[in-house]
């Protein structure tokens, strides 16, 4: 029996320490829903890697819908412009037809405001078609440069990945008035009584003559309809290449959220506990921390039987 050194009430002590220290942790736990670093140091190095990594496709992600975005808008604009070059067209026929001197100045008016209005949407620095302050329609990557009326010429580069070099390349259309492009031809043809081909002509056509009244290109001029044909084309193509660059950046999206969603997964894995284990756990801990309590206090009781012997 001895009295200066209770081993028995230290050992209780000792599992009691250790279960309050369980029954601690384990309520951290509880209350962050994730493990701490100490529990697994290299787990959550990883955990912390893959939580960049989910940040940069998200961010990725965004990045890609917003492209996604600028193309539709670009494309809401070509339909714009392809109504008023079907008008155009409607109207080069009206005027060609059983019309008076009065009613081709009429139209004349209308065609020119058409031709003003495509300008409007495309060209000069006050350019209606925008997007976030981006130009779409004059060629380059749509940054205005700080001297001149003019756009860098390097093109849009979008960032669609999480890593080093993941970038894809918007393409912008230049369908600016000083556009010089030849986008089509014209082809004419005469022919005999014998309807063999006596003579025949092929009319490039620029994109600038078609939309601006200032090279003389009216409702009444030479194949009119024809050149307008082409303009409309050149206008259907720079809406397909534009809608197949969106398609692909609509596969990129995608693809984005599911490789989000599987990098989620993973470091959830790590990090996150299970809830309903560790409710168990804390369980356990507690009533062991109340039992180590109870048996200390037992333990603490044994010396004072000391106390019989001495009558």
């Amino acid at each position: 029996m001895r009295i200066n050194n209770n081993t028995a009430a230290f050992n209780v002590w000792t599992n009691y320490t250790q279960n309050t220290a369980g029954m601690q942790a384990s309520m951290n736990k509880l209350s962050t829903g994730m493990i701490s670093s100490t529990d697994d140091p290299a787990g959550v190095g990883i955990s912390e890697r893959m939580r960049a990594q989910m940040k940069g496709i998200e961010m990725a992600r965004q990045n890609t819908d917003n492209a996604v975005s600028l193309l539709q808008t670009a494309d809401s604009w070509l339909q714009k412009v392809n109504d008023q070059l079907s008008r155009m067209k409607a109207l080069a026929i009206e005027s060609n037809g059983v019309t008076s001197a009065t009613d081709k100045e009429n139209i004349q008016t209308e065609f020119k405001a058409m031709q003003d209005e495509i300008l409007r949407i495309t060209s000069k620095y006050t350019s209606a078609a925008k997007f976030n302050g981006l130009y779409l329609f004059r060629g380059g990557n749509g940054v205005a440069v700080v001297s001149g009326d003019g756009v860098e010429t390097n093109t849009l580069s979008v960032q669609v990945g999480a890593d080093v070099s993941q970038t894809v390349d918007v393409e912008l259309k230049n369908l600016q008035v000083s556009n010089t492009d030849v986008i089509g031809t014209v082809h004419t043809y005469t022919y005999d009584t014998s309807n063999a081909i006596t003579a025949s002509s092929h009319t490039n056509v620029q994109w600038n003559s078609v939309i601006s009244s200032a090279v003389g290109f009216s409702a009444g001029s030479a194949d009119v309809s024809g050149k307008i044909d082409v303009a409309i084309d050149h206008i259907a193509n720079a809406r397909a290449s534009m809608a197949a660059q969106q398609k692909r950046l609509d596969y990129t999206s995608s693809g984005l959220l599911a490789y989000e969603d599987n990098v989620t997964a993973a470091e959830s894995k790590i990090r996150d506990i299970d809830m309903a284990r560790e409710t168990t756990t804390f369980s356990k801990y507690n009533i062991l921390s109340q039992a180590s309590n109870a048996m200390l206090a037992q333990a603490n009781q044994m010396p004072s039987s000391v106390l019989s012997l001495l009558g």
